[in-house]
């Protein structure tokens, strides 16, 4: 894990604020699902991808093929094909 030396408190609610350096380096949106984790005495988060979500888009669907390990829907197939 690397620090990244910003320290946040917790609200009354139970809240913490991302750093806008962070949220933009990630492109953390305020729609972006994110995972919460437990490891040890840690608590991580991650963006929330869906199993078989599209690498590009983010859509799930039965149409998904696998593209260098990676699921890619009909539609951005589509997409690069007319690049």
């Amino acid at each position: 894990m690397i620090s990244t030396g910003i320290i946040r408190s917790i609200d009354n609610l139970g809240r913490v604020v991302l750093p806008k350096e962070l949220r933009s380096a990630y492109g953390i949106t305020p729609d972006t699902p994110l995972e919460i984790f437990t490891e040890g005495d840690s608590i991580l988060l991650r963006k929330y991808h869906p199993a078989g979500a599209c690498a590009l888009c983010g859509e799930v669907t039965a149409m998904s093929i696998q593209f260098k390990g990676k699921p890619v829907c009909a539609k951005c197939r589509k997409e690069l094909a007319e690049l």
